[in-house]
């Protein structure tokens, strides 16, 4: 059922058209209205008579001859695949292209820093969807300063809400988890945007296609199910399969930046155990070779299983076994290593050694802080490290 578009109004451009229009002679009020209707916004008839009669918009001078000319010449400026307007339409038609857009950049073959781009540009696209909603609905999106002027740029344009303001605002009607979701990109974004970062794709995958989603599933909520982008974008082809032996390898010669982990670390450690399983937060898809049982089936390329189900449940079980590192505060390394045969081990000896080593500098990939109730824990990498240095220093701990 379409969505009934609040604040259809008249934008000052196009009063200034229509007061030409009569000005000009030979339109009626509905030739009129036919102009400045679309599939985003309905004009009511009445708008045009206020204007013939000068009952509103008086302040509003009548455009040029010229600038009549121009639009009469152009119309309908529309974007061929959504019937958009190019003008009045130009902040969704902008959303959807900047999303488009990341999403090729992400597909594309051969390109290193993917996931960096498809932020970039994700976030530019969720900012003028943003936009274009509040604009909809008659909210100023544009900063004021302490007089309560409009603040400009250096070159004398208004000043806009970025994306992190406009989901701050009261109004916003974006849901907690796809705010989490965006929250993390833009800080990921702050993280990477003067640093190198190796690849990061394996590591924020699940967090791009839940981005991708939510997107679209917000641009039919708020728009109309006619501006969504399955028809523009499907199902993505690959000419590979991984093993346990090459996924190991991709991850290993994928690790993250210490400072990129870091962030990860911190921003999913203060969201609570529902956040972080929501969809609309990460969005995770396992794909398993099918070998159908019914020729209707036996062909298609995506089945998608209930997480309640038996097949979910197994599915889940084995994905958190995979995704889920080990960790271990202080106590439990020495303790493991005092189990194995190394009584002398203690916690005075590892305080020693990790110091020695500076084990807890974020860059060897050691272990890292504020995960476990506050406290620093170690991964296996360590655990070998410390098993390592036991065995050359056995009589000493034995």
């Amino acid at each position: 059922m379409p969505v009934r578009k609040r604040r259809n109004t008249l934008e000052r451009w196009e009063i200034a058209l229509i007061k030409a229009m009569l000005m000009r002679g030979g339109y009626n009020d509905q030739d009129i209205l036919a102009y400045f209707t679309r599939p985003t916004r309905s004009i009511n008839h009445a708008r045009v008579l206020e204007i013939r009669t000068g009952a509103r918009h008086e302040a509003v001078e009548a455009a040029t001859e010229e600038d009549l000319d121009a639009f009469l010449t152009s119309w309908p400026e529309v974007d061929g695949e959504t019937g958009l307007s190019l003008r009045g339409d130009e902040l969704l038609i902008k959303a959807r292209e900047a999303m488009i857009a990341a999403v090729h950049i992400f597909n594309g073959a051969g390109l290193t820093f993917r996931s960096e781009l498809f932020i970039v540009t994700c976030i530019i696209a969720w900012t003028y969807l943003l936009h274009a909603w509040f604009r909809r609905e008659g909210i100023d999106y544009r900063y004021n300063k302490a007089d309560g002027t409009i603040q400009k740029t250096k070159h004398g344009a208004d000043c806009y809400w970025e994306l992190g303001k406009c989901l701050r605002h009261a109004r916003c009607p974006i849901p907690r988890g796809m705010v989490k979701n965006l929250d993390f990109l833009l800080e990921l974004r702050h993280e990477i945007e003067h640093r190198s970062t190796n690849r990061i794709d394996d590591a924020v995958s699940a967090k791009l296609q839940a981005c991708c989603l939510n997107f679209n599933e917000t641009i039919k909520v708020w728009f109309g199910p006619q501006y969504g982008l399955e028809r523009r974008l499907p199902i993505a082809l690959q000419f590979v399969t991984f093993g346990a032996e090459q996924r190991a390898a991709l991850k290993k010669a994928g690790s993250l930046p210490a400072h990129v982990e870091t962030f990860i670390d911190a921003f999913e450690h203060g969201l609570s155990q529902e956040e972080y399983a929501d969809p609309a937060y990460r969005y995770r898809v396992a794909f398993v070779p099918m070998a159908g049982n019914r020729a209707s089936s036996a062909d298609v390329a995506i089945e998608f299983v209930k997480g309640d189900s038996d097949d979910g449940r197994e599915i889940n079980r084995v994905l958190l076994k995979e995704v889920d590192k080990p960790r271990y505060t202080a106590k439990q390394v020495w303790a493991r290593m005092q189990d194995e045969g190394y009584p002398n081990f203690n916690q005075q000896a590892h305080t020693a050694l990790w110091k020695a080593l500076d084990g807890k500098n974020p860059t060897h990939g050691f272990g890292r802080d504020g995960d476990y109730k506050g406290t620093w824990v170690w991964y296996d990498r360590w655990i070998e490290r410390v098993r390592d240095h036991c065995r050359e220093q056995g009589d000493r701990y034995r």
